[in-house]
C-alpha cells in the first residue's frame, strides 16, 4: 500500500522524554566529574611542557556507536523471511525485493548500500533479537540500564569504565567521547575519561595569543598541583591528558585515502574519531551518539520520511570512516547499538512506538560477517514486541575478550554469556 508524502510534523517526532535525556545526561556527567572522570569542557588544555610519555600505543580500538532514541533494527536488518513483518507494517515496510545482502530470511536496508564493501569483504554483521533481559520503555532509564551493564548492582559504574578499568593503565585518553562533552554512562565510574565536542576543545581557555607568557598555564599548574580530593586529581589529569592528546591536533583536518563525510554532527564525530585513532595516544575506547531515532511519527518508506534519511547518513558516514582510517581499519571494531528496539506494529502515525528486541551492528577488525542470532518470530499485535533471545551483553562479551584481551567476569559482573559466534 502506498501513501502520499505527509507534512513534516511541526514539533520533534521523538517522545518528551527522549527529549529530556540530554539534559539529564548532563546533570549525570557533571556529578561524575567530582567522582574522578574528567572531562576537557571542566578544564580545558593541559600544558605545553607534559611530556607525551604517559600514553602508549592502543593495539586494538573500540568504537562504541550509541543510536539514541530506540533505532527500529527490523527496517535496518529487515526479517523478510517472517510473513508477519509486512502484514504489520503495510505503509512502511521495506520491500523485500529491494533488500540487500539478502538471504532467505534477513536483508539489509537499500540505504546501507555504501556498506556493501564491507559487507561482502566479510567485516560487517548483525545480530538481531538483542537487547536488556527484561523490557524497559523509557529512555532514561534503559539507556543507563544498558550502559551501565551490570543489573542488580548497587555499584554505579559503566561497563566501559569497568574495561578501561581492567589493568593498571590509568591514561584519561584511554577511553574518549567524541561529538559531546557529556560522557554516557557508560564511561562513568572511577577511571578517568575525556568527553569532548570537537577536537579543537582540547585546550585550556585563556591559553591563546593574549597570553603568549603562558601566565595561564603556570597559574593552573600552581592551583591544582597539591589540591587534594577528586576535584585535584581530576583537574591534573584533565591538563595531562590535553597535553598528550597534542599528536591528534597535529593530525591533518582533511580525512585521508580520499574519505568524504557527510555534513553533519555524526560525521564530524566520526572524522575527529579517525584523526584521534590516527594520532596513536592511546585511544582504545571512543564513544560516539548519533541520533535521535525515536520515530513514532513518519519513519516513513524508502521515498520519504525518517528512516530513509538517517539510515544513509549512517551508512554514508561510517564507509567515509572506514575508508579515512585505511590500513588503521585493521585494529577497530565498530559496536552500534541502541537502548531498545521498536514495536512489531506500525502505529496510525506511520510509525513505531517503544518495543523490546533489537539490532546490533559490528564492522571492523575480528568481526564474522553475516547474519547472527536466534530469530523468535512475529506477533501482528499493537502491542506486540520483538523478543529478545540474545542478551546484548552476550555480543559484548566476545568484544571485549576476543579483541580488547579483557575479562567477561570483569566487564559484566554476574553475568555468564552464551556464545553468539560474531568474534573470530
Amino acid at each position: 500500500m502506498t501513501s502520499p508524502t505527509p507534512a513534516p510534523p511541526a514539533e520533534p517526532c521523538g517522545c518528551p522524554e527522549f527529549s529530556r535525556v540530554s539534559r539529564r545526561g548532563l546533570l549525570r556527567g557533571a556529578l561524575a566529574a567530582g567522582a574522578g572522570l574528567s572531562t576537557a569542557t571542566a578544564f580545558g588544555t593541559a600544558f605545553v611542557e607534559t611530556s607525551y610519555a604517559a600514553t602508549r600505543s592502543a593495539p586494538a580500538v573500540l568504537v562504541v556507536l550509541s543510536m539514541r532514541g530506540a533505532v527500529d533494527g527490523m527496517s535496518l536488518v529487515v526479517p523478510h523471511g517472517d510473513p508477519v513483518y509486512a502484514t504489520a507494517r503495510p505503509g512502511i515496510a521495506v520491500p523485500s525485493a529491494q533488500l540487500l545482502a539478502k538471504d532467505g530470511f534477513f536483508g539489509l536496508h537499500p540505504n546501507l548500500a555504501p556498506l556493501l564493501p564491507l559487507w561482502n569483504g566479510g567485516r560487517m554483521a548483525a545480530v538481531h533479537a538483542t537487547g536488556l533481559p527484561a523490557p524497559n520503555r523509557s529512555h532514561f532509564s534503559a539507556m543507563e540500564e544498558v550502559e551501565d551493564a551490570a543489573p542488580g548492582s548497587t555499584t554505579r559504574t559503566g561497563w566501559l569504565n569497568r574495561l578501561i578499568g581492567r589493568d593498571t593503565y590509568t591514561s584519561p585518553l584511554q577511553a574518549v567521547q567524541l561529538g559531546s562533552a557529556n560522557p554516557p554512562t557508560s564511561l562513568s565510574g572511577p577511571q578517568q575519561s575525556v568527553a569532548i565536542e570537537r577536537i579543537a576543545d582540547m585546550r585550556l581557555s585563556g591559553a591563546d595569543k593574549w597570553d603568549p607568557e603562558g601566565r595561564r598555564p603556570r597559574s593552573m599548574r600552581t592551583t591544582w598541583a597539591s589540591a587534594s580530593g577528586p576535584l585535584g586529581a581530576g583537574a591534573r589529569a584533565a591538563m595531562a591528558a590535553i597535553a598528550d592528546f597534542a599528536p591528534v591536533k597535529a593530525t591533518s583536518t582533511t580525512p585521508a585515502n580520499g574519505a568524504s563525510y557527510p555534513d553533519g554532527d555524526f560525521g564530524r564525530a566520526m572524522a575527529a574519531t579517525a584523526r584521534t585513532i590516527r594520532g596513536d595516544v592511546g585511544a582504545e575506547v571512543i564513544t560516539v551518539d548519533f541520533g535521535s531515532w525515536d520515530h513514532h511519527v513518519d519513519l516513513g518508506t524508502l521515498e520519504w520520511g525518517a528512516m530513509q534519511r538517517m539510515t544513509s547518513e549512517l551508512a554514508d558516514v561510517l564507509a567515509a570512516f572506514f575508508t579515512d582510517l585505511g590500513s588503521l581499519a585493521d585494529k577497530v571494531t565498530v559496536v552500534a547499538l541502541s537502548e531498545f528496539g521498536r514495536r512489531v506494529k506500525q502505529n496510525a502515525n506511520y510509525g513505531l512506538d517503544h518495543g523490546w528486541g533489537n539490532v546490533m551492528l559490528l564492522l571492523g577488525a575480528g568481526v564474522k560477517g553475516g547474519y547472527h542470532g536466534t530469530w523468535p518470530g512475529l506477533v501482528n499485535d499493537v502491542n506486540a514486541d520483538l523478543t529478545v533471545t540474545t542478551d546484548y551483553r552476550s555480543v559484548l562479551a566476545e568484544v571485549v575478550v576476543k579483541r580488547m584481551d579483557a575479562s567477561s567476569a570483569t566487564v559484566f559482573p554476574g553475568f555468564t554469556p552464551e556464545t553468539v559466534g560474531v568474534m573470530a
